[in-house]
């Protein structure tokens, strides 16, 4: 009997190849509403959801050591601080390894704070429109904070909250580390506050790479600007640009209201297209907290610099007791060396005629050895303290 031979096309095999060569990774997808979705996918298929390209999204791999990044795209904001690594975009926030400690209250965060709680004002401005142009901007952007921003202050408060929290947990743990070495200088205490000033040195250095990042944005007015994704998309879709919206951007309430908005005044619109003040003062309350921060770690590294000069200090003094005491024994090594050398003197076995009937002579020279043996010493330690090697 013949066997049967099926053949597999070469598509499905190149898909089942990919199917098993891919790595997933788990991330979460919440919503402006705050409703989250647990994606298990590839960074493929987060790639084609929100329209980037592979070196943004290497950023977020925490397998390469990038620095604090937040980078304005076309479409997304890619945001990489510590263990926060999300991809904003004009609607929702992909969150990646929702199940970690460190993120988990951030999930929570951001979904207790994304929806928008005015957002039943919408209708009120529809009906003033009989109000003015300008004034009908005016209320849709005191009504409706940018759902970009939104994500991106819950990102900023976290991390600088985190990182605010190590500074003070080492604080907490380095003040009386260095009080208890200063009062006993002993191998252990020395060891427990080289450990604890290593970690205040990386922490230093993740607080530095944070505010830098912030700084960077806050010089640079086009930075900022690119990070205004609801006002790109809003002008993308007004008459000035010629262009319509794509669908899924229309599905979003807020979206479709600035839309709306910015389609009956798109003048003033573009006119406001370089203002950035409003993500500049979201911006300089975290940096001012950053800096806050980092304020913290230099003053706990100058206090630690002052306790090792002052343990130097000490160390320095003990040295200089011990140098004194061996000028000392040495001192009175060689004074006891000059009666060794005239007792060797005349306990030589070599007849002399003084000796006999000159008991006189033991006096004298046991009392001129005495004066020779103080005066060296004397003049060993004078010579000492003019030098400074002994204290007066």
């Amino acid at each position: 009997m013949a066997r049967e031979v099926y053949l597999i096309p070469v598509e499905t095999q190149v898909a089942s190849l990919k199917k098993k060569t891919a790595v997933t990774t788990s991330w979460i997808s919440i919503d402006a509403k705050g409703q989250g979705v647990i994606l298990d996918v590839d960074k493929y298929a987060i790639m084609r959801r929100v329209q980037i390209h592979a070196r943004d999204l290497r950023i977020l791999d925490p397998m390469l050591s990038y620095p604090s990044t937040i980078l304005g795209r076309e479409k997304v904001i890619v945001l990489n601080l510590e263990h926060i690594k999300a991809i904003i975009t004009a609607e929702e926030v992909l969150l990646r390894d929702p199940f970690d400690d460190n993120v988990i209250p951030i999930v929570a965060e951001l979904k207790r704070r994304l929806p928008q709680d005015n957002l039943t004002c919408q209708g009120q401005g529809e009906e003033e429109e009989h109000l003015g142009l300008r004034n009908d901007v005016d209320i849709g952007e005191e009504n409706e904070f940018p759902f970009e921003f939104r994500a991106l202050e819950v990102a900023l408060e976290a991390i600088c909250s985190f990182l605010d929290a190590r500074t003070r947990e080492l604080e907490t743990d380095t003040y009386p580390a260095l009080d208890e070495l200063t009062s006993k200088i002993s191998s252990r205490n020395l060891d427990r506050v080289r450990k604890l000033k290593s970690a205040m040195t990386r922490l230093t250095n993740r607080v530095q790479k944070v505010r830098d990042e912030l700084e960077q944005l806050l010089d640079d007015d086009d930075d900022m600007a690119d990070l205004y994704l609801s006002r790109k998309l809003a002008g993308a879709s007004s008459p000035v640009s010629g262009s319509g919206a794509p669908n899924w951007y229309l599905a979003s309430p807020t979206i479709g209201s600035k839309i709306s908005r910015t389609s009956r005044a798109s003048a003033v619109t573009v006119q406001e297209d370089n203002d950035v003040e409003e993500l500049e003062m979201l911006l300089e309350a975290y940096f001012m907290q950053i800096e806050s921060t980092l304020n913290k770690l230099t003053t706990l590294r100058e206090y630690i610099d002052d306790t090792e000069d002052y343990i130097n200090i000490q160390l320095d003094n003990h040295r200089n007791q011990l140098i004194q005491l061996e000028l000392f024994l040495s001192s009175g090594t060689v004074c006891l060396s000059i009666y060794s050398l005239v007792a060797a003197i005349f306990g030589m076995n070599i007849p002399y005629t003084w000796k006999q009937g000159h008991g006189y002579m033991f006096k004298w020279v046991v009392i001129f050895a005495g004066i020779l043996c103080a005066s060296t010493f004397t003049s060993i330690i004078s010579y000492a303290r003019h030098k400074g090697l002994v204290g007066s």
